[in-house]
């Protein structure tokens, strides 16, 4: 693991020459299952992940009854739900018109843009290595869970009610927060060597051997302290580009390829293909919870590689789908298998982004980043994930006006060349730890 001198592109040695000895001498005892500590440490960290999709589903479900309760009018209504949202629900309660409720929501989306990145790198590098996959998909799965879940309970709760109930996330966040270890690969960039011992000692398990893992990690930090302190436009030097590539290429592909233009705006994509929107959505909404789960337990054993493939492949599949019904519509042919068409291409579509493409990304963006560049390296992705977010929701209304069928053919063009990318460029990182894995990508 350790980065030979030859590598050292102008950097000082920081602490003293050649690696440091183990932090600990080698145990007896085997690990041999993982503790329970490592469990609810994830599950504290992915409470960020549910207050995201809260916050992400309380719009849809109160927009009316907000904008007739504080007299709001339809563009001071959108304006108020345009703002994504995480924390500040109590600002949300008490408010008595739509200055408190921009702020309040405002407040929100900042959490929730800290959260994206923040809660999945805190768990693959608290999680080991055989489980990384699977606790770190816990996050687009808490994510998909709220957002439905709001929407439901949206529906015969009042927006306000929502709003106190969207605080239980962060109740349970901030008060496990006092009971959970920090982040053993953070201790020891930080210097802190007992903290980073014991940190990994509790989540491993105080019986558990981790002489190696703990070796592997420090020797990796100390080659890193060799280097120059990364500045932002080092990142694009030769040996931090493949990783930066394979982060926000990965963005790229998850946004653009129409989840966003899909996710928002089903109810009407639905209506314009004949179909009863209430229904579509309920059946939207629980199969996306239910196929994340099961990306969730598939991906340690399948692979992130071969699970971007088979996603991409049901990405252009649900595109042709819907592409055909609005055809079909459009030139009124076949109009009676319209419905179940646009039925079947969404929910293919939808099915297929939640078993791969949509937590995968960010499984591998916060495996793949060194240690010294993953806060930067890690804002620009998730910055570009945003910006995709953006573009296509603002652009997926233009679209279907130009042509309904047109925009999914787009789209379905647009994850063919994302299937080419994730074969050409993205590696596959099942059963490596985060140090090897960023030693060979970063090479």
């Amino acid at each position: 693991m350790e980065i030979n001198e030859d590598d050292v592109e102008g950097g000082k040695h920081i602490k003293g020459e050649g690696i440091r000895e183990p932090l600990i001498g080698e145990l007896n005892n085997k690990l041999v299952h993982h503790p329970w500590m490592v469990y609810f440490t994830t599950f504290i960290a992915v409470c960020g992940s549910y207050e995201f999709g809260a916050c992400a589903g309380y719009s849809s479900p109160t927009q009316e009854a907000i904008r007739k309760d504080l007299n709001l009018s339809l563009a001071e209504a959108m304006r108020v739900s345009s703002a994504f949202c995480i924390a500040g629900w109590l600002v949300i309660y008490f408010s008595q018109g739509p200055v408190p409720l921009d702020i309040g929501r405002l407040a929100t989306g900042y959490g929730m843009g800290v959260f994206s990145f923040v809660v999945p790198v805190f768990v693959a590098e608290i999680a080991p290595k055989e489980l990384r996959g699977a606790l770190t998909t816990l996050n687009q799965f808490m994510i998909v869970t709220a957002v439905s879940v709001s929407f439901i309970i949206g529906t015969v709760l009042s927006w306000r009610a929502l709003a106190i109930i969207g605080l239980i996330p962060t109740a349970v966040l901030l008060l496990g927060l006092f009971f959970i270890p920090e982040s053993p690969r953070w201790l020891a960039k930080r210097g802190r060597a007992k903290d980073f011992v014991a940190a990994l000692q509790i989540l491993r398990g105080k019986d558990a051997d981790i002489s190696q893992e703990a070796k592997e990690i420090q020797d990796y930090i100390t080659s890193l302290e060799r280097l120059a302190k990364p500045k932002m436009l080092d990142l694009f030097q030769r040996r931090y580009l493949r990783s930066l590539t394979i982060g926000v290429g990965l963005m790229f592909c998850q946004q653009l390829g129409g989840i966003n233009g899909v996710c928002f705006y089903t109810s009407s994509i639905f209506d314009l293909a004949g179909f009863p929107s209430t229904t579509g959505s309920i059946i939207y909404a629980i199969l996306q919870i239910v196929i994340t789960g099961v990306g969730a337990a598939l991906i340690d054993k399948a692979g992130r590689k071969p699970l971007l493939l088979v996603s991409g492949s049901g990405l252009v599949a649900g595109c042709i789908f819907t592409a055909v019904a609005f055809y079909l519509k459009v030139h009124d042919v076949a109009v009676g298998a319209v419905p179940a068409l646009a039925l079947t291409g969404i929910l293919v579509y939808i099915g297929s982004f939640s078993i791969g493409m949509g937590a995968i990304p960010w499984v591998v963006m916060s495996e793949i980043f060194p240690v010294n560049i993953k806060g930067q390296a890690g804002s620009i992705a998730t910055l570009v994930n945003w910006f995709g977010a953006w573009l296509c929701s603002y652009t997926f209304n233009f679209l279907m006006s130009w042509s309904s069928y047109g925009t999914f053919v787009l789209y379905a063009a647009i994850n063919a060349l994302a299937i080419l990318f994730i074969l050409v460029v993205v590696p596959e990182t099942k059963g490596k730890s985060l140090e090897e894995l960023q030693a060979a990508i970063n090479a």
